[in-house]
């Protein structure tokens, strides 16, 4: 039984993802300012891609590394933190231009490994006729 390469669909599922998770960002800040108003965000892809039934599967024990990254971990000082402002909403705008920044990243990432695999595919049948 074979199963087909759904990279492409899975770039779009995240896609949508990330577009959703930018506009409840921009939803954050522009309520920054609301009283009462609390920061939303939304649930982490990999909880969203556990309801569709995809799952990450390798071919072989090397494609997939599982041991950890190696980088050490501590715990922030109190003096390298960031000073907190009192505010009458729940909104940090530093994590909120953090979290729109860690979505440009996703996306940029989703968009160079689309392109590779459209390379890669076109390389393919352009070899092969």
């Amino acid at each position: 039984m074979t199963t087909g390469v759904y990279l492409f669909d899975l770039a779009s599922q995240h896609a949508r993802f990330l577009a959703t998770r930018q506009a409840t960002i921009a939803g954050n800040v522009a309520n920054a300012n609301t009283p009462g108003y609390k920061a939303r965000d939304v649930m982490p892809f990999a909880q969203v891609l556990a309801r569709t039934g995809l799952d990450m599967a390798s071919t072989a024990t090397s494609h997939l590394g599982t041991q950890g990254t190696g980088i050490p971990v501590r715990e922030a000082k109190p003096t390298e933190t960031w000073e907190v402002l009192q505010s009458s909403s729940a909104v940090s705008l530093e994590q909120e231009m953090l979290k729109a920044g860690d979505v440009s990243r996703q996306h940029n990432l989703d968009t160079a490994v689309v392109k590779s695999f459209h390379r890669m595919l076109m390389a393919a049948v352009k070899g092969g006729a």
